[in-house]
């Protein structure tokens, strides 16, 4: 809802089309100049950040609900998309937000009885994305955007530094049977720019030797006879992910921790 007249009516009948007191919350992750990065969304007449979310129409799958939100604020399809948690036990999840304090930030009004100023659960969803391919569209209610790296987070509203936190703790621990890599690193890449990767996600140091044996011995990339050439005397070989064997470790949940 890009309009006054689209936000109005979002807010008047919005129940109508939506499910009242549950949402979806999603963590994007980006990866961009070896820092994973979250996308952020600054509230209009709020000055604060949050996550990208949305309500599920009534009749919509939750998981198509999801991929619609993640397309809306991302202009992109396809993407590794996971369900990780629901939230709903935090004070903050019972909004405070008067009619009037509503109407101040976004100029629009609202009964006192409004369906949005109940209690709402939400639905984490994480995504990864190609960060250079996401053109980011913000609506009505937002009107700016961040990728912020996920070390330096300001205080998100709700409770969203729990669900960020919560978000990158399934990242870890999915990240040897997952496809996570996948979606985050080009077609082709070097080992080295795959260590770096995941020492980023998991923060801290692998081992430069046993990382990519491991990685091999799963099955999950594999090498390419293709070299790219970085300099004199210096033409790494190229690998890539067997999508076929993730998406079988993706089946039998196949967990490796290192």
């Amino acid at each position: 809802m890009n309009t006054e007249e689209e936000a109005l009516n979002f807010v008047k009948y919005g129940h109508k089309q939506y499910l009242p007191h549950v949402a979806i919350d999603c963590v994007i992750f980006g990866y961009y100049d070896q820092q994973l990065k979250i996308l952020l969304l600054r509230v209009k007449g709020h000055n604060s950040w949050a996550l990208p979310g949305g309500f599920i129409q009534r009749r919509e799958p939750l998981t198509q609900a999801a991929y619609r939100i993640l397309q809306e604020r991302t202009n992109l399809k396809d993407l590794f998309l996971q369900q990780f948690h629901t939230f709903g036990d935090s004070p903050f999840r019972v909004k405070e937000t008067s009619a009037k304090e509503f109407a101040d930030k976004f100029g629009l009004e609202v009964e006192e009885n409004s369906w949005l100023l109940e209690r709402t659960l939400s639905i984490g969803y994480f995504a990864l994305v190609d960060y250079s391919k996401v053109t980011v569209t913000t609506d009505f209610f937002t009107d700016a955007y961040q990728w912020c790296d996920v070390s330096e987070l300001p205080d998100l509203l709700f409770e969203h530094n729990d669900v960020v936190e919560k978000a990158l703790l399934t990242l870890r621990l999915q990240i040897y049977h997952q496809p996570i890599g996948y979606n985050l690193l080009p077609e082709k890449f070097t080992l080295p720019e795959i260590h770096v990767l995941y020492e980023t996600i998991l923060g801290k140091e692998l081992d430069r030797r046993n990382f990519p044996k491991k990685l091999l011995a799963l099955g999950l990339i594999k090498k390419l006879n293709e070299q790219r050439p970085i300099g004199a005397h210096r033409s790494p070989f190229l690998y890539q992910f067997d999508k076929e064997n993730y998406d079988k470790a993706l089946q039998e949940g196949i967990v490796h921790a290192y």
